[in-house]
């Protein structure tokens, strides 16, 4: 509690002093803040925030904070220039730019210790993914952020409310994908948090969202509940786009239910609201509120122009949904005018923006808007149809004979083209399958299980606890991580990664840790995304460890890159300074070994099945690496696919 008022009180001290300092400059502030954090270099986010947050969509600011922090050390300041560009490359769609500026930022605040900048970072790169509809790592990042939060034993109040944050974020991924039941767990989870700090804000927008999904959910008497305790937290705050936000779903509600004598009053009131505050987005929102009110009491001419209204706001601001509401009500009140031609029109229109299929319930009513306006040409088609049928059945009858054998002949070929497919089907799934199996028995080789428990089992006979635990933890993940890799066909260059860091780490104990192994990813790679067979790369380190380094006596080296130079492949290059394949294979032949020729094989033929689903097979080369005329290591390049081949669907 102490901390807590002390951190307030040099909160409030320095937002006096920049405040006062030059009246209200916004420049003069600026140059304030910079030399204070520059000097003083504050760690607690709270003063960070309150310093800085003035100017955190001025992209030249933030630049300018960026270099300073980054050429003093300043762990805090770089994560928090970072995220705050990082929001500004997200608000105009540059999405791999955001990603990487929240990436890096997230290093920064790993380099700066802070929970409370890595929470924020994680909590900024899954609103990007929300942004891109990848919902599944948009959770992730969410939750991630979450489980720090909540480890955090005595979380300050910064931390807190990036708590509430998340969970409202989750919750609105759950809207979208219309799981309204988790989407409400997530709300009255962010609800509570926002009550014990009193946040009337959070607390508004947490009531709004509650209410929207249990309008979603039919609800409409608990929604309208809602609806009034937020407007009611807008009011104290005195926020009108609140207020039009609430007062729109309150007419909302009221149209839904019939009550159009309530939904009138209160929809006019929100119109003139967004008018004064021209907000153009909630301007055409109540246009297209009072459009519909019009149209279910058939006041069609004015609720056309009111339409029409939201319909052109709408363009003009790229504001999608309402394009699409906006049209399917003017489809309705064409229908309802008897302008058929109009209404399906706008329907269309509707459909498209939305870029979604059509439900049941859509393609009837688009078919009901064209057969009424075809209604002028339906007896036409009808006799035009009984004659084109009588003509058909005439030809069947004078062709039954020939068109039944046909149909057999058909029928057999048919059939003896399914079973061809089926048989070459069969044999190349039970290929995969055995390709999949001998490379489970290759990474489960028992020679590598039992020589890496007895290094372990060593390490308990010299009474070496920590390292005994550390390497039997990690031997048991790597087992792990190999049977769930013989479950699935393909896994994330991430997982891969992980999967070798393990791999190498157990076969280092044998090698007395001499190895020196390093990974480096092109950082525009997103290894999440990019896809590859699992424990693919396993044989070439494999093959690098015992034909390469196990006959050397010191300076072993493996370093594994990853990079992109081409839009259509990504590059893994192993190389190790190891005695080379000549002297290797004399060696070999002595010893009669084949250790890893069986696994390249199998590795080969995975990745030539991989390929087949893109543009672009993949390619495997091996150099012999010299110095001085002397061999001096090995380097692999694999060249793994990533553009798949286009599907075109009929």
């Amino acid at each position: 509690m102490k901390y807590f008022f002390t951190h307030k009180l040099i909160s409030l001290c320095i937002l006096f002093f920049l405040y006062t300092s030059n009246g209200s400059a916004q420049s003069a502030s600026f140059e304030n803040a910079i030399n204070y954090v520059q000097k003083n270099k504050p760690s607690q986010q709270t003063i960070i925030d309150s310093l800085l947050k003035p100017f955190e969509r001025d992209s030249v600011k933030m630049t300018r904070l960026l270099n300073m922090s980054k050429e003093t050390s300043w762990y805090e300041g770089s994560s928090y220039a970072l995220n705050a560009l990082g929001v500004m490359q997200r608000d105009v769609s540059n999405y791999d730019e955001s990603l990487l500026l929240h990436e890096e930022a997230e290093t920064y605040a790993e380099k700066a210790k802070s929970d409370e900048l890595k929470i924020m970072s994680l909590n900024m790169i899954g609103v990007v993914y929300r942004r891109m509809d990848i919902v599944k790592l948009a959770l992730d990042y969410h939750t991630e952020a979450l489980k720090i939060a909540y480890s955090v034993i005595t979380p300050s109040e910064s931390i807190t409310r990036s708590i509430a944050i998340s969970q409202n974020s989750i919750g609105n991924i759950y809207l979208a994908l219309k799981q309204y039941d988790l989407a409400l767990i997530q709300f009255n989870k962010s609800l509570k948090i926002e009550k014990k700090f009193d946040n009337k804000l959070g607390l508004a927008i947490n009531y709004h969202n509650i209410g929207y999904a249990e309008e979603a959910k039919g609800f409409l008497d608990t929604a309208l509940s809602n609806y009034q305790i937020s407007l009611d937290y807008n009011n104290s705050i005195d926020s009108e786009i609140g207020r039009v936000i609430c007062f729109n779903s309150i007419g909302r509600i009221y149209l839904k239910l019939g009550n159009y004598k309530d939904a009138k009053p209160i929809i006019l009131a929100a119109l003139e609201k967004a008018l004064s505050i021209d907000d153009q987005y909630y301007i055409s929102a109540s246009y297209l509120n009072l459009g519909q009110l019009e149209t279910e009491t058939n006041q069609l001419i004015s609720a056309e122009q009111n339409l029409k209204k939201a319909l052109n706001i709408a363009n003009s601001y790229n504001l999608k949904s309402t394009v699409a509401e906006s049209s399917k009500l003017l489809s309705e009140v064409n229908q309802k005018n008897n302008n058929f031609k109009d209404a399906l029109k706008y329907y269309k229109d509707a459909v498209e923006i939305e870029n979604t299929f059509l439900t049941e319930q859509n393609l009837q009513y688009v078919n009901d808007i064209a057969i009424e306006y075809e209604n002028e040409n339906k007896n036409n088609q009808i006799k035009a149809l009984a004659l084109e049928n009588e003509s058909v059945r005439l030809r069947l009858e004078r062709n039954k004979q020939i068109l039944l054998y046909t149909s057999l002949l058909l029928g057999i070929i048919g059939v003896a083209l399914f079973i061809i497919h089926r048989t070459k089907a069969l044999r190349r799934d039970k290929h995969i399958l055995t390709l999949e199996q001998d490379m489970l028995r290759s990474q489960m080789n028992p020679h590598f299980i039992f020589n890496s428990l007895n290094s372990i089992k060593l390490y308990i006979i010299n009474n070496d606890k920590t390292n005994a635990v550390y390497y039997l933890n990690k031997f048991s993940k790597l087992i792990r991580k190999i049977l769930m890799a013989s479950k699935e066909k393909e896994t994330s260059l991430n997982d891969e990664l992980e999967t070798m860091k393990l791999y190498m780490n157990i076969e280092n104990i044998r090698f007395s840790n001499e190895i020196d192994f390093t990974i480096t990813v092109d950082p525009s790679i997103n290894t999440e995304i990019i896809k590859l067979p699992s424990l693919v790369l396993q044989p070439f380190l494999e093959n690098s460890l015992w034909h390469g380094l196990s006959s050397k006596s010191n300076n072993k080296k493996i370093t594994l890159s990853v990079s992109k130079n081409s839009p259509n492949f990504i590059t893994v290059e192993i190389i190790d300074n190891g005695i080379g394949r000549l002297a290797s294979k004399k060696i070999n032949d002595r010893k009669r070994l084949e250790r890893n020729s069986v696994g390249i094989d199998i590795t080969k033929a995975r990745l030539a099945n991989f390929s087949e689903s893109f543009q672009n097979s993949y390619t495997l080369d091996i150099e012999d690496l010299y110095e001085n005329e002397k061999p001096s290591g090995t380097k692999i390049i694999l060249k793994i696919p990533t553009k798949l081949k286009t599907q075109f669907i009929s």
